[in-house]
């Protein structure tokens, strides 16, 4: 929901810092996989109780995942870069319930409850990415990317702002991923609607 209003802001800055690392030779895969390494270390270190650790390695996630989108806009985006890119978002997103799920048992069920949830919006997201390829549409909404991206209620700025609540307030993990939880299974729905107008024969 957040997304689309933020790149006018988070682009700028990106793109100049990205134009530095492109011109390193640094690739977008490997920023990629950087920050997938900071996210799931993050993770980690949830379930170990560091969760100030895990709340800047989460921050971390998401600067490497802003910087590789840059230098893929500046190298010419590739259908490769487009697949790691989402698989490493999603194995991020899961990971942080799951390492809330570990560090307390009281948060097992909601940690479920939620990664159910981000599976759910990834399968109708990815699944509406792959009819509108077909179809021949696009969209810049969210900058130029390798496929085609549906904007919903629970989109990547609101999973972040989100994960962050839940490290600085731990206590409320259960509410918030119940709250949250319901939130993703709106979009989904949300998204649905979108495919019965958009893709209707």
């Amino acid at each position: 929901m957040l997304d689309a209003k933020l790149r006018p802001l988070i682009d700028p800055p990106l793109y100049r810092v990205g134009r530095a690392i492109a011109r390193s030779g640094v690739t977008a895969n490997l920023l990629t996989l950087l920050g997938l390494l900071l996210g799931l270390m993050g993770a980690a270190a949830i379930a170990l109780g560091e969760i100030w650790l895990g709340l800047a390695l989460i921050v971390a996630n998401r600067v490497f995942d802003g910087l590789d989108g840059a230098v893929a806009r500046i190298n010419g985006p590739t259908v490769l870069g487009g697949y790691f890119d989402i698989v490493s978002d999603f194995a991020f997103y899961v990971s942080i319930p799951l390492g809330f799920g570990v560090l307390a048992s009281e948060n097992t069920l909601p940690a479920l409850v939620l990664v159910a949830s981000f599976v759910l919006t990834g399968v109708s997201f990815l699944a509406f990415a792959v009819i509108a390829a077909e179809r021949g549409e696009s969209t810049e909404a969210h900058g130029k990317k390798s496929f085609f991206y549906s904007t919903g209620l629970a989109e990547g700025a609101e999973t972040i702002a989100v994960f962050i609540t839940m490290c600085l307030f731990p206590g409320w993990f259960p509410v918030l991923a119940y709250s949250y939880a319901a939130l993703c299974v709106l979009t989904v729905f949300q998204r649905s609607a979108l495919a019965v107008i958009q893709f209707r024969e």
